[in-house]
């Protein structure tokens, strides 16, 4: 009565009060055991249903409605695993919910690295939390390295321009302590007299410091807020000051081992310690070392791809048999019949047989009218789940017992059974490439047993036979192959006759018989893959990345983006102090130019004291080209170039968009020609990237000495043609890295992206 009171109550959605009236129904009889499974039955049905409502409200991100179920299962189930871990599961989330809104909250303030700091502690906690990894993910695509410190990284992106040649180490730090109001504490191992050349304009302070720190074999740490300690590059003086960290890898589905081999093999870290029963690891190295580990482990620890592969085994097996005729007696036997004395039979006797002592034997006269028609169809359609590169097998059949004697010289006899399968097995590895599809390796094999064969010691042996297929299909996911065509065709006629009576025709159906068999076996295998869950292709961001250089995981960094405009700090060393000035504003790149002519503002004057080799001047470069083309006409784009200095080589590099517009050809302008001086010119043009590359050099020797131009010209003209209209399309100079004489580096501005606009 108490458990259908409570089912009543249940099926109408009162499961605490179903639940309470079995319960005390229960404590009042404490050993029926019909009430004890009545509720335990109906309190895990109800659990199981409130852990489904649950999930279901997490994927919706209703948490309240979570949090609701998750109680409503403690409330009837205190310690019920599964609901604690939700309800912890629940205020994690939450709490990474706020840190994530600080991190973007730093990020929209520019201190990338506090907000790359909350986003790894939230990854750390939940690597499958898809919203911090989207945020990390668009933050490492615009920054290629993270500042040192973030409470350094304001005061660390000004921008300025410093031109030092042997200055005083000291001298420059003193330059950045000024220009960023950090202070700089120095290793007593740091040489005092150490000079130091730096060319630099419109750079970060960061980025200077790393520049000036690595090439003077330097290192830095940061002591605080607006103190870095500068100290040499050793060995020992890394143990003393380089901080270490120690960070820990809980692994899901790669091999902790291998990871580790991983991260000794690129990262050369030493402290690297596994544990095979967790499936983890913890390595000990610098921040930059565990910041690259954190993304090669990303990279590794990726679940595996699964397939559900859906088999059809079809056999086919077809027996006619066919006997009709007379089968008339094959031999006759005579034999001499025992004398009645019961000896042996001699010459004489058989000499003087009569037709009463001989015996005779004749086989018998058969008739024969038989028929036998066989077909059997076997079927196996089993449904395989694998693993990459996990070998799943099915064996439909029987294991037949095999059993063979060994004696001894004692006359001891022992028996061992061998079990041997019979029958149909299918072996299928799948390989599961990240485009989607499916290699997948085939091992079939059909056996029987064709006969029995029985020893002379009375044991069975079995002849087996068998047939057996193996192949490799790439399929596409949901793809359907069939492989047919193992047949096994049977056919076999015997005839017993008279020897003449037998041959003549139809009258010879009279003495003789007739046996006709046919057998035919057919296999017949179709496979379908269905993908379950296969690794996403990762993010460019996390298949490069910067790693440092061959000596160091620092290095030098790849250049920050500055906080304010470059040029407006300059800095020269003067005679002893260094002095600041503000470098003159740049050309306007839309301002017409007329070839030949320079403008008033197109080159600025050297720094004093630079030698060869250095970073020099500025230059100028224009586009000229028309504003506005149509659909497949075809124009005409040159670059002008004013050298501040004289210049013997001009690698380059230019963009378009093959999409707008086609490259007919690259032509060599006048610039390097000047003065009838011979000229290398060198071209690359890559239309599917949008890419032009170009050297062009100029031959000293035909001048007979190593003087360059510096008289502006023509750089470049490009033919070329509309393909599809556009309100703007840009053609731009990438890269520019001008040689001057004997080997001195040029500075040139890249200029502004000429725009142009194609109509239909």
């Amino acid at each position: 009565m108490a458990i259908q009171e409570a089912r009543q109550l249940y099926g109408q959605g009162k499961v605490e009060d179903s639940l309470t009236h079995l319960k005390a129904a229960l404590a009042e009889t404490p050993t029926n055991p019909q009430l004890r499974a009545a509720y335990l039955a109906l309190r895990d049905q109800a659990i199981t249903n409130w852990l489904a409502e649950a999930e279901t409200a997490r994927i919706r991100e209703d948490q309240r409605a979570a949090e609701g179920s998750y109680r409503r299962v403690l409330g009837i189930d205190t310690g019920n695993a599964r609901a604690m871990a939700g309800l912890q599961s629940l205020e994690r989330s939450a709490r990474h919910a706020k840190l994530l809104q600080e991190a973007e909250n730093a990020i929209r303030k520019k201190d990338d690295e506090a907000g790359r700091s909350i986003l790894r502690g939230i990854l750390s906690d939940d690597p499958a939390n898809s919203s911090a990894r989207r945020v990390l993910n668009a933050l490492e695509e615009r920054t290629t390295k993270p500042p040192m410190d973030p409470q350094l990284s304001t005061a660390l992106q000004k921008t300025l321009t410093i031109d030092f040649k042997d200055a005083m180490l000291k001298q420059v730090f003193e330059i950045f302590s000024r220009t960023a109001s950090i202070n700089f504490v120095f290793d007593k191992d740091v040489r005092g007299d150490q000079k130091a050349t730096v060319f630099l304009k419109g750079t970060t302070i960061k980025d200077a410091v790393e520049v000036v720190l690595l090439t003077n074999q330097l290192e830095q740490r940061v002591l605080d807020r607006n103190t870095i300690l500068i100290y040499p590059n050793t060995p020992a003086k890394l143990k003393d000051y380089q901080t270490l960290a120690v960070r820990s890898f809980f692994l899901s589905s790669a091999d902790a081992e291998q990871v580790a081999n991983t991260l000794k093999t690129i990262l050369k870290t030493r402290d690297v310690i596994v544990d095979k029963k967790q499936n983890m690891l913890i390595m000990r190295d610098t921040p930059d070392a565990v910041r690259m580990a954190e993304k090669l482990v990303a990279l590794h620890d990726l679940p595996e791809p699964e397939v559900m592969l859906e088999v059809e085994i079809l056999e086919v097996n077809r027996t006619r048999l066919m006997e009709l005729g007379i089968k008339f007696p094959e031999q006759l036997s005579l034999a001499p019949l025992p004398t009645a004395t019961g000896s042996s039979v001699t010459l004489n006797d058989l000499l003087h047989l009569s037709a009463s002592q001989v015996s005779a034997s004749i086989s018998p006269l058969n008739i024969n009218a038989r028929g036998v028609d066989g077909d059997v169809n076997l079927l196996a359609n089993p449904r395989i789940r694998a693993r990459n590169r996990e070998t799943a097998k099915v064996l439909i059949g029987d294991r037949v017992p095999n059993i063979t004697s060994t004696s001894t010289a004692t006359g001891f006899v022992a028996e061992n059974v061998q079990y041997l399968d019979v029958g149909l097995k299918l072996d299928v590895t799948p390989v599961i490439s990240i485009d989607n599809e499916i290699a997948i390796k085939i091992s079939l094999e059909v056996s029987n047993i064709a006969n029995q064969i029985k020893t002379t010691s009375g044991t069975l042996a079995y002849q087996i036979g068998t047939r057996t297929a193996s192949t490799v299909l790439r399929l596409k996911d949901g793809e359907n192959q069939v492989l047919a065509g193992l047949i096994s065709d049977e056919d076999r006629r015997t005839t017993n006759k008279l020897p003449g009576l037998g041959d003549i025709p139809i009258a010879g159906r009279l003495f003789s018989s007739g046996l006709s068999q046919a057998n035919k076996n057919e296999i017949v295998l179709s496979i379908t893959p269905h993908l379950i869950r296969n690794m996403a292709r990762p993010e460019m961001n996390q298949l490069e990345f910067y790693a440092g250089t061959e000596s160091s995981l620092r290095g030098l960094p790849a250049r920050s983006t500055p906080d304010v405009s470059p040029g407006s700090n300059a800095v020269a060393p003067g005679d002893a102090t260094p002095a600041t000035r503000t470098l003159p504003p740049g050309p306007v790149a839309s301002a017409p130019v007329t070839p030949g002519v320079p403008s008033s503002n197109a080159a600025l004057p050297a720094a004093n004291g630079v030698g060869a080799g250095g970073a020099v001047g500025s230059g100028l470069l224009r586009w000229q080209a028309p504003s506005q083309v149509k659909v497949g006409e075809p124009f005409s784009a040159q670059l002008w170039m004013q050298p501040p200095q004289a210049v013997t080589s001009i690698p380059y590099a230019l963009a378009f968009d093959p999409k707008l517009v086609e490259v007919l050809s690259v032509s060599e302008g006048d610039l390097l020609k000047q003065d009838g001086s011979a000229t290398a010119f060198n071209q690359r043009v890559d239309r599917n990237a949008g890419q032009i590359y170009v050297t062009n050099t100029r031959s000293a020797q035909s001048q007979g000495d190593s003087t360059g131009t510096t008289t502006p010209g023509t750089l470049l003209t490009l033919s070329l043609r509309a393909v599809a209209p556009a309100d703007a399309t840009l053609l731009q100079v990438t890269t520019i890295a001008p040689i001057g004489v004997n080997g001195a580096t040029v500075n040139v501005p890249v200029p502004s992206p000429q725009s142009i606009k194609v109509v239909p």
